[in-house]
């Protein structure tokens, strides 16, 4: 696996980080405990971890009866999930593999969805109707350069009164070396208009390898972050930060032996693992 600071165009590292999450489906559908779903009580592991802080934001407190918009879906374990709470999900995802296989899921699991393919920084022309809530949830905004377009694409697909979800990989964290045998930066926190550029042919989930092995990542501090939901005209309701993540970020971790991952006992408490963020729309 190797790095480098690339200035490189949207349209071309969108389309490269594409093919390379095509390639990762296949892996992916092995890992994801897609089988588990087949009990219709079963909910994705982030899921059921982001449901008890979304819900209480919602008008009767439950997703029955709302429209749902997922961005950044992937393969539609966590969408089928929120589906089954009695939501109206339409899941949006610029990787047709990965739509294939969500849509593949849905019918298997008797569910109707709706699946757009779209890069998320267009997702307001591209999805029809506004939303009670839209959701994004994990691993997600790193694959984006411009998080005031992206934002701006949230604000455009809510209704007033409408709530966004957000739970993601901390920002601190994605500055560690995962490879080091203690809490050491060595990747940038803040943005300098250059991408990340990987080469792995590896993925975080599942075994095997991908074909297309570049991609290409952006740092978005968490003031970088919140800032663009609030100039997208979003009223911030809610910020936390946690102490578990649902992959294994670096060898160091420890299962916590729910679907979770956790530094160990020595820095557990040292550097948060994931950020949550409830926003409305006035």
């Amino acid at each position: 696996m190797s790095m480098d600071h690339v200035s490189v165009d949207w349209d071309r590292a969108r389309d490269t980080n594409r093919a390379n999450w095509d390639d990762r489906v296949p892996m992916h559908e092995g890992a994801y405990a897609v089988d588990e779903l087949s009990d219709p009580a079963h909910r994705s592991d982030v899921v059921r971890d982001d449901l008890p802080v979304l819900t209480p934001w919602l008008p009767d407190g439950t997703l029955a009866d709302l429209d749902v918009c997922h961005l950044q879906c992937h393969i539609g374990t966590d969408t089928v999930s929120l589906a089954r709470e009695g939501a109206r999900l339409t899941g949006v995802d610029f990787s047709p593999a990965a739509l294939a296989s969500a849509a593949g899921l849905a019918t298997r699991l008797g569910l109707d969805v709706t699946w757009v393919e779209t890069d998320v920084l267009d997702a307001r022309a591209a999805v029809t109707g506004d939303f009670d809530v839209v959701y994004t949830s994990i691993g997600t905004i790193c694959w984006l350069a411009d998080l005031d377009r992206w934002a701006a694409q949230v604000a455009g697909l809510l209704r007033p009164g409408g709530v966004f979800f957000i739970r993601d990989g901390h920002p601190a964290l994605y500055a560690l070396d995962e490879t080091a045998d203690e809490l050491v930066t060595r990747y940038r926190y803040f943005p300098d208009g250059t991408a990340q550029q990987w080469d792995d042919a590896g993925t975080y989930a599942g075994d095997g390898t991908v074909a297309n092995t570049r991609t290409f990542e952006w740092p978005h501090p968490l003031s970088e972050i919140v800032n663009a939901l609030l100039d997208a005209g979003l009223r911030l309701r809610r910020l936390d930060e946690g102490r578990t993540l649902p992959w294994r970020f670096s060898p160091r971790m420890e299962d916590t032996g729910d679907g979770s991952w956790a530094w160990p006992d020595a820095d557990r408490d040292r550097v948060p693992l994931t950020y949550t963020i409830v926003a409305t729309r006035d």
